[in-house]
């Protein structure tokens, strides 16, 4: 009798375990791929095997999602997914927001942006959204004026003002913390920023504020945004686990948009 409530207890688990919904993530190391990773246990109880993979740029996670290798992705906001799904024909979408990260201007030479020196070299995101983004915050900060600050679209020329006569390099957001002690100045995005171990409330120079529009989103395919592990998931990452989580762990370098 005890082997046969043993069989069937076997049977049962391997039964249950092949009804559990597996779930593949894309995600950027800081801090996506970590609150992914505090999600996981979450999302084992609803019955959700969620499988993060994790990559440094931010063109594969999008592409692997729209080829379908990927069931989501977590690592960008809504103006870079507008514009990377006008530039390459992909129709990703958003399913909910969840965290800022307040992007922020670096140096390793200079304390304070007032110290930039005449001629001084600017690194800034090349993808269009980021690069903009940039701009608007050396523009707010007073370091430019640009054309129209509100075009989160802006390049370098549309800066109509110039007093230090900066020198903007245009390189891939990535590469950015390694260049830092190359350049006078470095805008970097938050999540390569944690990765180099910079923290953004204290090495910043100048940094966007709470009320950033950039909300970090968890994106899929229409075909599949409102499955029941996506929902699961978009769930998971709202809930006051995941809010506490984040504050206690990003000290305000991440802040949960819920």
């Amino acid at each position: 009798m005890k082997k046969l409530l043993a069989g069937l207890a076997v049977l049962a688990a391997f039964h249950t375990a092949q009804a559990a919904e597996t779930l593949s993530v894309a995600a950027t190391p800081v801090p996506h791929a970590e609150i992914l990773e505090f999600v996981k246990p979450i999302l084992a109880k609803e019955g959700v095997e969620l499988k993060v993979r994790v990559f440094t740029d931010y063109v594969q996670p999008n592409l692997q999602v729209q080829q379908k290798n990927l069931d989501a992705n977590f690592f960008q906001h809504q103006p870079y997914l507008d514009e990377f799904n006008a530039s390459r024909k992909t129709e990703l979408v958003s399913v909910t927001g969840v965290h800022v990260e307040p992007f922020g201007a670096y140096s390793s030479k200079h304390k304070s942006l007032a110290d930039l020196p005449l001629g001084a070299t600017v690194a800034i995101p090349n993808d269009a959204t980021n690069g903009g983004r940039a701009l608007l915050l050396l523009d707010k900060a007073g370091v430019i004026k640009l054309k129209d600050n509100s075009n989160i679209a802006a390049t370098p020329k549309d800066i109509v003002e110039n007093p230090k006569a900066i020198k903007v390099r245009e390189l891939e957001a990535a590469t950015l913390p390694r260049v830092l002690n190359q350049v006078d100045l470095a805008l970097i995005n938050t999540n390569y920023a944690l990765e180099a171990k910079l923290n953004p409330t204290q090495d910043a120079l100048v940094i966007e504020g709470s009320d950033s529009p950039y909300v970090n989103i968890l994106v899929a395919r229409p075909d599949n945004k409102d499955s029941s592990a996506v929902q699961k998931l978009a769930k998971a990452l709202h809930s006051e686990e995941v809010r506490k989580f984040i504050e206690d762990k990003y000290q305000g370098a991440v802040v949960p948009a819920f």
